[in-house]
């Protein structure tokens, strides 16, 4: 496998970025919960009642609260004692899941969400690939 060069400061950058996205991100699903937004631009288009929509955005909220704190603390914002191997781990996963997401993303009903949250899926996925892969330099 073929060593990549990261230098610091995209990590830092890469950071940064994922603090402000995860950050809106939150306040977006604020406001879809207190319908702002409607929910028929999220989700795919596929929820249909309120209730759905409590649930899924509950998750989403929860998700993204989560997703935050991992990139808080990592980046050493937060200073919490917190195993970094688990960190790592969950920063995987949350490549993991962008990747899927921006999947999702294609294949919304929603015009909107295909072309807003795609790019920003895409984003996320390779922030946290330049965190990690600067961490597995490191070593």
């Amino acid at each position: 496998m073929p060593k990549f060069k990261i230098r610091l400061t995209m990590v830092k950058f890469s950071q940064r970025a994922l603090i402000v996205i995860f950050s809106l991100t939150i306040v977006f699903h604020i406001l879809v919960l207190v319908s702002v937004i409607p929910f028929d631009m999220i989700w795919g288009g596929r929820i249909k009642t309120l209730d759905e929509m409590y649930v899924f955005e509950a998750v989403s909220l929860s998700l993204n609260l989560v997703f935050l704190m991992v990139i808080l603390i990592h980046s050493r914002i937060w200073f919490i004692k917190f195993p970094q191997k688990l960190i790592q781990f969950l920063l995987w996963v949350m490549v993991v899941v962008f990747m899927l997401n921006t999947v999702g993303n294609l294949l919304s009903k929603s015009t909107t969400e295909t072309m807003i949250f795609t790019p920003l899926t895409i984003l996320i996925t390779i922030f946290c690939l330049i965190i990690l892969l600067r961490k597995q330099n490191a070593d």
